[in-house]
């Protein structure tokens, strides 16, 4: 493998694939199946639930957290075996996004494009990271959040107006300048953790949240101004 970059840190990252379904339910399923979006709410904390408690026994029950190393553990790092893991989080970002994708059709849209290109950003900034990085910020690299950067204006400018009802919601085509704005805040607030002292708070969990906040003022700016 290139550089750092090794078989299990790939097989991670692929599972952020798998997590994308995450910000699609939280868009998609009140459109296609015709319910309120609360529906959707209640599916992403159900969810949520369930791998808590699937954490509390991997965590306290020694024979459930052999079983589930059996299946996980080459996936997992070294401190989420003796803590929640990334996976948890996302679900818990999600879970946040999804409540705020309850106060309009405007703040789903965007909910569903900063969670997704977090979690698709978050993946390249790992491999990229990992296989060509050489400048060093923390446990980050700087190749990395341009990997990053590059792949949310990607998807932000040429591959999500092209989804069903995207535009539509969005209030007409994303401008350049919101398009360079999110996928900058995406970057950057994966580059740079945020630490109270020595607790370093998971990016999963408040990343996509503070991006789709931001996104909110920007294109309310944009529009009204």
């Amino acid at each position: 493998m290139l550089g750092n970059l090794t078989i299990e840190e790939v097989n991670r990252k692929l599972l952020h694939i798998v997590a994308v379904l995450l910000p699609f339910t939280i868009f998609y399923f009140p459109l296609l199946v015709e319910v309120p979006r609360s529906y959707a709410c209640y599916l992403i904390f159900s969810l949520l639930v369930v791998s808590l408690l699937v954490e509390y026994c991997r965590l306290n029950q020694s024979l459930f957290a052999e079983w589930f190393n059996q299946f996980f553990g080459s996936m997992m790092r070294a401190e989420e075996k003796r803590q929640l893991t990334g996976a948890t989080y996302i679900l818990g970002g999600s879970a946040i996004c999804s409540l705020i994708s309850l106060h309009s059709e405007f703040s789903a849209v965007t909910s569903f494009l900063c969670l997704s290109l977090f979690i698709l950003g978050d993946a390249v900034a790992a491999l990229v990271g990992k296989a060509v990085g050489q400048i060093k910020v923390g446990n980050k690299t700087l190749e990395g959040a341009v990997g990053c950067f590059v792949l949310c204006a990607f998807l932000a400018g040429l591959v999500f107006p092209q989804l069903p009802y995207f535009l539509d919601l969005w209030g007409g085509r994303i401008r350049i300048s919101e398009i360079v704005i999110i996928a900058a805040t995406v970057s950057i607030l994966e580059f740079f953790p945020i630490k109270l002292g020595r607790f370093v708070f998971n990016d999963n969990l408040y990343v996509p949240a503070v991006a789709t906040f931001i996104t909110i003022w920007v294109h309310s700016g944009l529009v009204f101004n």
